[in-house]
């Protein structure tokens, strides 16, 4: 039984960027799938694919030309057992701007940047950089 699918999904990451597995495959979920469209988007992970049979996300990682992972950290704020929740003044900023913060707002899972702009608060779910 899983306790924290969100931890799941960024430690599964983590360790196949580390072996330089070309994609990941983790359980199906829609928060998982938001968050991986939001690294998608912000250009950490490659495609995103859904198998709908399987029940499973397959996450293409992205990597530098010499071989280097694109995402050098992944790091999870806010967990079960301590909710971490902050108002959009308090968004920070990773590594002077080239990391993102994932939100969990009212309108959805979305970046720190955009949601700093649309003035949203919300569950600070984890740093990626």
């Amino acid at each position: 039984m899983l306790h924290d699918p969100i931890s799941d999904l960024l430690t599964r990451i983590r360790n196949a960027q580390k072996q330089r597995h070309r994609y990941v495959d983790v359980p199906l979920s829609k928060q998982k799938l938001h968050i991986a469209k939001v690294m998608q988007e912000q250009g950490f992970v490659g495609n995103v694919f859904v198998n709908k049979e399987k029940q499973a996300l397959r996450v293409v990682l992205r990597y530098a030309r010499d071989r280097k992972p694109v995402v050098n950290g992944l790091k999870r704020i806010s967990k079960p057992g301590l909710r971490r929740y902050i108002g959009h003044n308090d968004i920070p900023k990773i590594l002077g701007g080239f990391g993102i913060a994932i939100l969990s707002t009212n309108k959805g899972i979305i970046e720190g940047e955009a949601a700093r702009e649309q003035k949203l608060g919300g569950e600070l779910l984890c740093y990626i950089w």
